[in-house]
């Protein structure tokens, strides 16, 4: 159980990392590429860790 609950929320991560760097850097900054960034590295190690 733990361990679906576990991909479900690194699947979860993923999703809103991309969607962070795909949706905001319409406006090109620096600080909300390196959030989807982050975002999308956590999801990717809770994913596989």
């Amino acid at each position: 159980m733990f361990c679906a609950l576990k991909k479900t929320i690194g699947v979860c991560l993923i999703g809103l990392g991309l969607g962070v760097l795909l949706v905001l850097l319409l406006p090109i900054t620096g600080w909300l590429f390196l959030i989807g960034a982050a975002i999308l590295s956590l999801g990717l190690a809770w994913l596989f860790c």
